[in-house]
């Protein structure tokens, strides 16, 4: 169910700074980020000053990394409430469960979230195309430490691979996450046909169950290969 959180809004984010970011994050999601100019942000937004995206962020760049904190902040806020309950029953027990609190999480944010989450997956799968360190820059380690926390739990279940082995898993696992649920948030915001396979719970399920074995899968040898 989407959440109207426009009553609850700090005084900062309301009007034309929070309709920019709203704009701005749909077009990037579609276009991506070099094709989508300040103008034309402005110009969605319906504000006659074309200059309004300097006014209110300064740069593209810092539009771009405040839409990102928004949505990292609150999948951030998700993921550790996710994580303190798994844990207080001593979990996550096994790597299916942990790569839960990684996908869940971001998964209900985009369903749930009418004001943050609408586009938040695909707009920052197109950010990750866009510079090379852009989102780990722009996070400094301060919206990604519930995520941090599940990579703990990773090594700690994955104890049959070597650390490279681990880390180059980690960036599998991430690409896969990010288009999967990029896609998924794309067909089921398409209402010009019925998208079944997208929009069923078990389609999740199997999300998280693919990016586990994509984790897990034994390690293949030279002569194997």
């Amino acid at each position: 169910m989407k959440v109207n959180q426009l009553h609850s809004l700090p005084e900062e984010e309301a009007g034309p700074r929070l309709q920019l970011k709203r704009v701005a994050r749909k077009l990037i999601a579609e276009r991506g980020v070099h094709d989508v100019s300040v103008r034309e942000i402005a110009l969605a937004a319906d504000q006659r000053n074309l200059g309004v995206v300097a006014y209110y962020f300064g740069t593209k760049d810092k539009l771009v990394a405040d839409i990102l904190i928004d949505g990292a902040a609150r999948i951030e806020a998700r993921r550790q409430v996710y994580l303190d309950a798994m844990e207080a029953e001593g979990g996550p027990k096994t790597l299916t469960d942990a790569v839960k609190a990684i996908v869940l999480p971001s998964a209900s944010f985009a369903d749930d979230d009418e004001i943050y989450g609408n586009y938040f997956n695909r707009f920052i799968l197109q950010v990750s195309y866009y510079k090379s360190g852009f989102i780990d820059e722009t996070l400094d380690g301060r919206w990604n430490t519930g995520y941090q926390r599940c990579l703990t739990h990773f090594r700690r279940l994955m104890p049959h691979l070597t650390q490279a082995e681990q880390s180059r898993r980690y960036v599998f696992f991430a690409s896969y996450i990010g288009l999967l649920l990029a896609q998924r948030e794309s067909m089921r915001a398409d209402d010009t046909k019925s998208h079944p396979t997208w929009t069923s719970n078990e389609t999740l399920l199997d999300i998280v169950q693919t990016a586990t074995a994509l984790l897990d899968a034994p390690i293949l040898k030279d002569d194997q290969a």
